[in-house]
């Protein structure tokens, strides 16, 4: 039962944390924030393949799974550091982009309640862009908030998941362990009674007289 339970709650947990990862996908594919669509991209994979080990007992796909779930927090960790300017990083460089483009978070210019100011291009001034905006306003939050609350939510359930993901491993084991014990893997029972042919035997009768 125990089992059954934390295999139902790990089921949960990887089927959220699907959802989220497709959320955090797009927004991050509308900004262009090439190493996050690259994180997210493995994570989506890994998930899918702790789903699976969930749900046919496989323990080995569960602990990659976990492994994984460590290596996605330290991740998030590393995003929200990012975003807040901690330890030399600085949300206004382009490493998030590999410095092929100047983007920035799309919440940057589209959180809530945002407005973007624009102006039309300057006379005598030619470029591949109609218009360019000048600055926005109106923000009810900063963009890098909303990131940092995108990786705390990260690593709250992947915190879960790697939990849950451990107690599963623990208990298929446990369960494959005492299987196996009792003979359950064996294709001869560990009680078994040799059963010889009786023969009956048939002894001359002779009659005294």
């Amino acid at each position: 039962m125990g089992c059954c339970s934390g295999r139902c709650t790990l089921i949960f947990i990887c089927t959220l944390q699907l959802v989220l990862a497709l959320e955090r996908q797009v927004f991050d594919f509308l900004g262009y924030q090439w190493a996050p669509i690259l994180a997210n991209f493995f994570h989506i994979i890994i998930v899918i393949l702790g789903l699976f080990g969930t749900i046919q007992y496989r323990p080995r796909y569960i602990i990659v799974y976990t492994v994984w779930a460590a290596l996605w927090v330290a991740w998030n960790v590393f995003i929200i550091c990012f975003y807040l300017d901690v330890g030399g990083l600085s949300k206004d460089s382009d490493l998030l982009t590999f410095n092929i483009s100047a983007h920035h978070s799309w919440w940057s210019e589209h959180g809530p309640g945002c407005v973007r100011r624009e102006m039309p291009q300057a006379p005598g001034v030619r470029t591949t862009e109609s218009h360019s905006y000048i600055t926005v306003m109106g923000c009810l939050m900063d963009y890098q908030y909303i990131e940092v609350m995108h990786s705390g939510t990260q690593i709250l359930v992947a915190l879960l998941g790697f939990v849950y993901a451990c107690y599963v491993v623990s208990a298929i084991t446990e369960e494959e362990d005492s299987f196996d014990f009792i003979g359950g893997f064996d294709p001869f029972p560990l009680y078994h009674v040799n059963e010889k042919p009786s023969h009956l035997l048939l002894k001359p009768m002779y009659l005294s007289t």
